[in-house]
């Protein structure tokens, strides 16, 4: 159940997803996403530094390098602070569910990876509602390197952590950043509950062990009026993109 830090509980359920570069989870919440609108449930989606409030700010200070740990940091939290109250808790609070491709995670394995403190950064995500469930997809450094970089023409100058002086190599200093990053989900791991996916499995058994562990959490929640069209495609057995996906 998603709650209010204070432990109030919210009608709605927050599934979020976490790992580092190349894990694959935005592919499987976009999958989750996908079943849970053919299934008639009512679904918000949000994703990390999406808010219009702070997005010119953030592309100004990328864009000019002039973006510590800590304007980092600051940045990404007052993100989510209006993603909080614009999208997310008005929907927890009418019982949607809403799904989130990172959280406040993200900011705890990335700020600290960038030297910040770590009990700092969670002091100043106290804000946030505790997930219904958070998944983590654990992969290993070599795999999320391959998947990342194969084939990439180049790498921005804040992703491949340039600012924190690792190495002169856009490349290595990816990696070692990436390595920091991985380290921080492992040590969350314990100290939060995350729920740990395999992402060097299948899709298909990733998506399917997601689901089972989401479909306890769905009695109560919002739904749609149901749909004829819809009721009757799934009666003779034809399913599509907003039509249940129950073959994968």
């Amino acid at each position: 159940m998603a709650h209010l830090p204070d432990g109030t509980p919210l009608p709605g359920k927050l599934f979020i997803v976490e790992g580092i570069d190349g894990s694959g989870k935005s592919t499987q919440l976009d999958i989750l996403h996908k079943w849970l609108l053919g299934e008639g449930y009512v679904v918000v989606f949000t994703e990390w530094n999406s808010s219009p409030v702070v997005r010119a700010t953030t592309k100004r200070g990328k864009n000019r390098h002039l973006l510590t740990p800590m304007s980092f940091s600051l940045i990404h939290s007052a993100d989510l602070a209006d993603r909080m109250e614009r999208q997310i808790l008005p929907a927890l609070r009418a019982g949607a569910i809403v799904l989130a491709d990172r959280y406040i995670y993200t900011a705890f394995a990335r700020d600290a990876a960038r030297g910040v403190d770590r009990e700092w950064v969670r002091r100043l995500y106290r804000f946030a509602v505790v997930p219904t469930v958070a998944f983590y997809f654990r992969v290993p450094l070599a795999e999320s390197l391959e998947r990342i970089l194969t084939g990439r023409p180049e790498l921005k100058y804040y992703e491949a952590g340039m600012d924190l002086n690792l190495s002169p190599d856009p490349y290595e200093s990816f990696k070692l950043f990436q390595a920091r990053i991985l380290d921080e989900y492992d040590r969350m791991v314990d100290e939060f509950g995350l729920q740990v996916i395999d992402a060097t499995d299948t899709l298909v058994a990733q998506q399917k062990q997601v689901r089972a562990i989401v479909e306890p959490h769905l009695s109560g929640v919002l739904e749609t009026e149901p749909i004829a069209w819809r009721d009757a495609l799934q009666h003779e057995g034809l399913y599509g993109r907003y039509l249940g996906l129950r073959q994968v």
